[in-house]
């Protein structure tokens, strides 16, 4: 069977290309899964002597998804590593606070001790616990998240000296100086060779129950069959909130769906590899500049492989990278980007991101990808050669300034500009549309 046609637009970047890009990111994903596992070894190591120390806080070996993320990424933002707590969280009190608007985030919680009940009293020392008043017949008080993270500190301080003290670790490869306590989590740098990779050291305490909000996900096309609800039956985790209040964390159920998606035949996550590293280099010119996360980029994916849920929209790259980057746009331009999980969050929202700036940047990759696309100086000359034209660019142009621009029609114009997608595409793009509309009126107007 030959080949399918490669898009005839003006504006397509001839394969080679992208498939060069592309190969220069998969040449250093192996190193980069290296360099990680050595400094999570680093970590567990030091993480195996806090739990000997203190075994309220567990080693958790069961969760090996980190390098996987850690070596699609080019970006070097800091990783999760979640210490669990040892506790039954099924026999604590989860008290939610007083109502919260919507929109606020994934759902805040007290963590507290019920007055009748055995198997707790660990948790209820002067060092993690702050007693209730005596008027309070169910619950005895709560665990604090401040206080967690005290003490957890305490505890990573002394197994690193002792680690070092007994030859457990390389020499350089952790230093107790970079700890650095913050509001929600311990900052630490991890040596691997010529790399230093950033960890932020979470408690996590594991729950069985999901939540509410996350059921109607489990229908969404596009993921294998029956993912979703194997996933999302694992429950989701409680992690710092604030001084005094935990959330619930879906970071890792996200993570497992993003594996899911590898698992499927096309380019889902090499066109995240892709945007990631464009976004990395370019748009937030080598880190340098705030910029989109590998976690907005991620949520994008997610959206855009329940959008486009066929096999045949992933088979070709270049159309694979360009429905990420119609879904980036569309978020970008309404300033919403919904939790895939949690759809009423807003994780534009209080990001402190120039959006407006992003989305020029943005629609500048869509218009000219080649500039961006270079591996070193010498691909291309000092100019390229523009690969649109001026009435089009002006068009992509439109909804950094106004929103409303982004109606069906304007997406039936684009999606025919660029020519890579299918004419069911577009019902897909509404659908789309629909879902982002309705985040709007949940999660309030961003100023």
């Amino acid at each position: 069977m030959p080949a399918p046609a490669l898009p005839t637009s003006a504006m397509a970047v001839q394969v080679p290309l992208w498939h060069h890009y592309l190969q220069a990111i998969r040449s250093r994903e192996a190193p980069r899964a290296q360099d990680f596992q050595r400094a999570e070894n680093v970590l567990l190591t030091v993480l195996e002597r806090v739990h000997a120390l203190d075994p309220r806080f567990i080693v958790d070996y069961s969760r090996g998804l980190e390098a996987f993320q850690f070596a699609l990424r080019s970006s070097e933002d800091p990783m999760d590593m979640e210490v669990p707590l040892w506790v039954d969280a099924e026999a604590l009190l989860i008290e939610e606070p007083e109502a919260t608007q919507p929109g606020d985030g994934p759902e805040l919680c007290r963590l507290g001790v019920p007055r009748e009940g055995a198997g707790l009293e660990q948790w209820t020392t002067d060092d993690t616990f702050t007693a209730s008043s005596e008027g309070d017949t169910k619950c005895r008080g709560h665990i604090v998240p401040s206080k967690v993270l005290c003490v957890l500190k305490d505890l990573l301080v002394a197994a690193i000296v002792h680690c070092k003290h007994h030859s457990l670790i390389a020499p350089g490869s952790l230093n107790a100086a970079s700890l650095r306590e913050e509001q929600l989590h311990l900052s630490l740098l991890v040596s691997s060779g010529w790399r230093t990779i950033s960890f932020h050291v979470v408690p996590v305490v594991r729950r069985k129950l999901g939540v509410p909000v996350l059921e109607g996900a489990q229908q969404m096309p596009g993921f294998p069959k029956g993912s979703l609800r194997r996933i999302l039956s694992q429950g989701v985790d409680l992690v710092p909130a604030s001084a005094q209040l935990w959330r619930t964390s879906t970071d890792y159920l996200l993570t497992r769906l993003l594996r899911e998606l590898g698992s499927l035949q096309g380019h889902r996550l090499d066109s995240l590899s892709i945007l990631d590293r464009v976004n990395h280099e370019s748009w937030r010119d080598s880190g340098r500049t705030d910029g989109l996360t590998f976690g907005h980029l991620k949520m994008v994916l997610l959206w855009a492989s329940a959008l486009f849920p066929a096999p045949e929209d992933w088979a070709e790259l270049q159309g694979a990278v360009y429905r990420l980057l119609v879904v980036l746009l569309c978020c970008l331009a309404t300033r919403k980007l919904p939790h895939f999980l949690h759809p009423q969050h807003n994780l534009l929202q209080g990001s402190g991101l120039d959006l407006g700036a992003i989305y020029q940047r943005v629609e500048g990759f869509a218009s000219q990808p080649e500039a961006a696309l270079r591996i070193h100086a010498t691909h291309l000359g000092r100019s390229p050669p523009p690969r649109i034209g001026s009435g089009l660019k002006a068009l992509l142009q439109l909804p950094a300034s106004d929103p409303t621009y982004w109606a069906t029609a304007y997406f039936d114009v684009l999606l025919d500009k660029f020519q890579v997608f299918n004419i069911q595409d577009k019902d897909r793009i509404s659908a789309m549309q629909s879902v982002f509309q309705k985040t709007r009126t949940l999660g309030g107007e961003e100023s």
